[in-house]
């Protein structure tokens, strides 16, 4: 018996060695082999796809895709440049006075900013059970219970679907929704300061809502069309205006954002009915949009799909680009119809290894690039320019490299009495200014990002990173406070001169020249833990080349940020994300009515200076040309003598990606990239089948081994078979 089981085991070994030469880890489904998808990965689950909630990058992946706001950016241009997306084309805000007469935009009468968008005709939106009718043309799912509801799970279990055409009341209806009791908008707040009667509009919809709670408890459904909304008014089916207060020129880039993309009223009943909450069936959880991707797949902790709207008009590829995009063929699609891709897989990936080696695998298309993986995936050459290592280059493997329009920074407290410049007295307020300077000098922020960056990050000269109207390159863009340009590039000054300016400041080495005491500064942090320990001694040695004692104070986020809050920090560490390609979406952080100890706004280091308060209030609703480059460059000058900031750096965005990919070009406004995408299946499944060849010749020895151990038991079983037959 002993001997039958060992053949039948080799001989299903045998068996297995004879079937390896296919993939044997593909995670995906063998049918899907070769196809137009594109697989992608995610690590944090979205918590909101509803458009007037969701405000995260993780959010953005899926509902940029799908819902279509007004306008977009255009995808190969920089700077970034808003062109029309649902929109026939990009609103002239007209300015009027009081009296609704036309004014020039910068009279001092104006007293409203009227933004006319018109929508294109002949939008779909994506098949869905909200628009399915019945013969008679009557709604089939708006009065379900929830015994109705008893054998549903997805939306897929509604066995009909409809759609309708885009009007200008889908974006009415959005708008209003930014003032939904029962939602939380985070741009309610600051919309409200602008589009006129949104304030007004919450307060009614709010009665209303507690007047339904007491009849007919919260899931009985609040219709705003019923409510009118004095800051937007219909035009015709296709047409829509939005009133301002004042002036307000970075409105328009707002309409590029999902928080103004189209909601139907059909879709808002629908969703909420009775027991449709306890089902996840929300917009929160399925989004519905006329975009050319919608979301078919919702398991938040394993993978969704995004699949081809098959109602999308269609849009062209660009045409144009800037210099050096033909040459990198991102113009080869000019003018063809898009989107390319079927179908976006994306996988739920908790820890950077498997998503990593899924990458080199061929199994995800795209990666992102951990510290961990740094090494491994990128060469940084004596120049400072990245590229991909040799291993990488073998597999053909590109990066991508942009630097991101956000900032990092070291802030120092305007109000506080040593390293701030709020103080009475003319004297001290020069003795905090030099402070602050040579403070900045020695802080060598390309230290920084060579240790703690993988390199990923240039020095900041400034508040406003490339990409962005402001940002000036080369000589002419230099902190000239910190850096002298030396051969065609900034150098940071000597730590001499940093030293030359904390003797004028009365701390000659470090130690008040009145007291003799040493001086100490305080950096509030979040960091405490034990991975964070090289930084923290990082920044307190660039405090000790000035003999200045850098006390850390640890702290958790809350208490960190009631700090700050407060005004309550000495100096720390802090940054900021565009929000949308202007520069004063930066500038704005140092404007005194933006101060958050006194006015809760985003000026966190509570900096004030009327003369740059004065150039703000023009700047700020200027249209980009040489007068506001002008303005800007006096108001970077007046930044960087009294630095209320060190200036450290816009970090470099790196991702990798296989050469199966075509158009991927990083945008750092634009979400919505998927559409211009394109994918060779075919080489990418010669590639998967190549490097995902098993590795055999282990088994081979397994098998050899095993045989030879077998070897002496069936020999002995012959011989015994053999000697019973002779007794016999």
């Amino acid at each position: 018996m002993r001997v039958i089981l060992i053949h039948a085991w080799l001989l299903t070994l045998c068996g297995f060695l004879a079937g390896c030469g296919a993939e044997w880890n593909n995670p995906y489904p063998a049918g899907d082999g070769g196809k137009n998808i594109l697989y992608s990965a995610f690590t944090e689950r979205p918590k909101h796809l509803d458009p007037v909630q969701s405000y995260s990058e993780d959010e953005a992946e899926f509902n940029a895709q799908v819902y279509e706001p007004p306008l977009q950016y255009h995808y190969l241009r920089r700077p970034y440049t808003l062109i029309p997306l649902a929109a026939e084309a990009v609103p002239r805000p007209r300015s009027v006075d009081a009296a609704d007469r036309d004014v020039p935009a910068d009279s001092p009468r104006v007293a409203y900013t009227l933004y006319e968008i018109r929508i294109r005709p002949g939008i779909l939106y994506q098949p869905h059970p909200a628009f399915a009718r019945d013969a008679d043309g009557a709604l089939l799912y708006h009065d379900l219970t929830r015994d109705d509801l008893k054998n549903v799970y997805s939306l897929r279990d509604f066995p009909r679907t409809g759609t309708r055409e885009l009007t200008a009341e889908d974006y009415i209806y959005q708008i209003k929704r930014l003032a939904h009791p029962r939602l939380h908008s985070p741009i309610f707040g600051l919309m409200s300061e602008y589009i006129i009667g949104l304030k007004k509009f919450a307060g009614v919809l709010k009665a209303e809502d507690q007047a339904l709670a007491a009849t007919g408890g919260k899931s009985t459904w609040l219709d705003l069309s019923k409510t009118p909304l004095a800051g937007v008014e219909l035009v015709d089916k296709y047409c829509y205006r939005i009133r301002i207060k004042g002036r307000y020129p970075q409105f328009a880039y707002w309409l590029a954002m999902n928080f103004f993309a189209p909601v139907p009223i059909e879709v808002d009943r629908f969703y909420a009915q009775p027991g449709m909450i306890e089902k996840n069936l929300t917009l929160d959880w399925y989004p519905v949009g006329t975009g050319p991707y919608m979301l078919t797949e919702n398991n938040p902790n394993a993978r969704m799909v995004l699949e081809r709207n098959p109602n999308f008009r269609g849009e062209v590829y660009p045409d144009e680009g800037e210099a050096g995009d033909r040459a990198a063929g991102l113009l080869a699609d000019a003018g063809q119809r898009i989107p390319f891709l079927d179908k976006v897989v994306f996988s739920r990936e908790r820890e950077g290894i498997p998503y990593w080696n899924k990458f080199l695998q061929g199994y995800y298309d795209f990666s992102g690039i951990s510290s961990d993986s740094f090494d491994q995936a990128v060469r940084i050459s004596v120049e400072g320019e990245a590229s991909v290592s040799p291993e990488m280059k073998a597999k053909g493997i590109k990066l991508e490299a942009s630097v991101g329009t956000a900032t990092r920074y070291f802030a120092f407290n305007w109000l506080d009495p040593v390293v701030g410049g709020g103080q009475a007295d003319a004297a001290a307020r020069e003795r905090a200014k030099k402070l602050r300077q040579a403070i900045s000098i020695a802080i060598d922020w390309e230290e920084f990002i060579s240790i703690f960056a993988n390199g990923r990050g240039i020095p900041g000269q400034g508040p406003i990173p490339p990409g962005i109207f402001g940002f000036k390159a080369g000589s002419k863009g230099i902190n000239p406070v910190v850096y002298d340009w030396v051969d065609g590039a900034p150098r940071r000054k000597s730590i001499e001169a940093a030293k030359k300016l904390l003797d004028e400041a009365g701390y000659p080495e470090g130690r008040d020249a009145k007291s003799g005491q040493p001086l100490v500064l305080y950096l509030d942090t979040t960091d405490r833990g034990p991975g964070d320990k090289p930084r923290l001694d990082w920044y307190r040695k660039q405090f000790a080349k000035l003999s200045i004692q850098l006390e850390i104070r640890g702290t958790d986020y809350n208490r960190f940020q009631e700090k700050v809050r407060k005004g309550a920090a000495q100096i720390f560490v802090w940054g900021w994300n565009a929000d949308y390609p202007d520069p004063e979406n930066f500038l704005f952080l140092f404007y005194t009515p933006q101060s958050r100890a006194k006015f809760q706004g985003e000026n966190a280091a509570n900096y004030s200076n009327p003369e740059y308060d004065r150039f703000f209030e023009q700047v700020k609703h200027m249209e980009n040309g040489p007068t506001r480059q002008a303005l800007i460059d006096r108001m970077l000058v007046i930044l960087r003598e009294d630095a209320p900031w060190s200036f450290g750096f816009h970090p470099k965005d790196y991702s990798l990606h296989h050469d199966w990919i075509a158009n991927l070009k990083p945008n750092n406004m634009a979400r919505n990239g998927i559409k211009y995408l394109k994918i060779d299946a075919q080489r990418r499944e010669k590639m998967r089948v190549e490097w995902n060849r098993p590795v055999v010749w282990p088994l081979g020895v397994l098998l050899a081994v095993l045989v030879a151990s077998a070897a002496p038991a069936v020999l002995s079983w012959r011989r015994r078979e053999r000697a019973l037959g002779r007794k016999q």
